[in-house]
């Protein structure tokens, strides 16, 4: 903080004489430091509870930590994670695509399809598709003069695995096609417009020009939308799907460990979520390479960490 005055001849010597006399005071911010203090009192407190209380039982939280059935519990997660996150998007972006399409019927049929899956929750879309066998007991193709050609109970394959992914990926392709319709409409209307003034199909102007661009403007809500549908899996435990959470209530339930498993549990989802959190940062570097700014010192330490590892390999 300072005065700053013309250097013209016109400035009196004296008066610049006076100014370089003056002694600038940094401005004393009272509420940052009693804020700062606070933060540093409650976290010690927190630290110091969680540390010092036996009742969370550290040593069994490690031992159940790597435990097989909490392994294969993580891994159904993560194949959950993917499988759905994978469907959302494709299906997601056919239904942006048709909210911005030049037909009204289509972009109907697209708002209708947000509306509902994104207004009715996602556990009572869980329950519903695994109890679609109350409404439709076999599915059944047939055509004329030709008969029956193939013909499968409900329950044979609507089991608990592939109801979870059918309406978690129904559930969050209505989230993902808002997000990538928001992408879409960031890109200026001139670029496609020039484009198809110039005889580029509609097909061709998402392909080549919207969808790149909008890219940089998706991926981080979409990076938001993984990690909290990671976290949404654990609705699954209600349809018996083994996931993580559902093995841990196994567990806890014969040795009524509770409060160990939900730390081993808790553990896991924040491990995976900071690698996926790395993931993402390095991603929107990628796809935002215009951007000139500098990232956090964390990210510069750790990229620099991975460079350095592939030129001694």
């Amino acid at each position: 903080m300072g005065v700053a005055l013309p250097t013209d001849i016109g400035v009196e010597p004296s008066v610049s004489a006076a100014v370089s006399r003056l002694t600038v005071v940094p401005q004393r911010r009272y509420g940052i430091w009693v804020g700062t203090a606070f933060a540093l009192l409650l976290a010690f407190l927190i630290i110091r509870a969680f540390a010092s209380n036996p009742a969370f039982a550290w040593g069994t939280a490690a031992g159940y930590l790597f435990h097989p059935s909490i392994m294969r519990g993580l891994g159904n997660t993560l194949m959950l994670t993917v499988i759905i996150m994978v469907l959302a998007i494709v299906v997601g972006t056919v239904i942006a695509i048709m909210r911005v399409s030049p037909s009204p019927v289509l972009r109907a049929f697209s708002g209708v399809y947000v509306w509902f899956f994104r207004g009715v929750p996602a556990l009572i879309q869980l329950i519903f598709w695994f109890n679609l066998s109350l409404l439709v007991r076999e599915i059944s193709l047939t055509l004329p003069f030709i008969g029956t050609l193939f013909s499968v109970r409900t329950n044979d394959f609507m089991t608990p695995f592939f109801s979870a992914v059918v309406a978690l990926s129904l559930c969050e392709a209505g989230y993902m096609a808002e997000i990538i319709r928001a992408g879409i409409k960031s890109v200026p209307s001139g670029q496609s417009e020039a484009a198809s003034a110039l005889g580029m199909p509609y097909r061709m102007i998402l392909k080549r020009i919207t969808l790149p661009q909008a890219m940089r403007f998706v991926l981080p809500p979409t990076g938001n939308e993984a990690i909290n549908l990671l976290k949404m899996t654990s609705l699954v435990t209600f349809i018996a799907v083994d996931d993580l959470f559902y093995t841990a209530q196994s567990i806890y339930a014969r040795t009524f460990e509770t409060i160990p498993l939900l730390i081993v549990v808790a553990f896991w989802y924040l491990a995976v979520v900071s690698i996926m959190s790395v993931g993402q940062h390095f991603l929107e570097r990628h796809f935002g390479r215009s951007d000139v700014r500098r990232d956090p010192l964390t990210m510069r330490t750790l990229r620099n960490l991975i460079s350095l590892r592939g030129v001694a390999r």
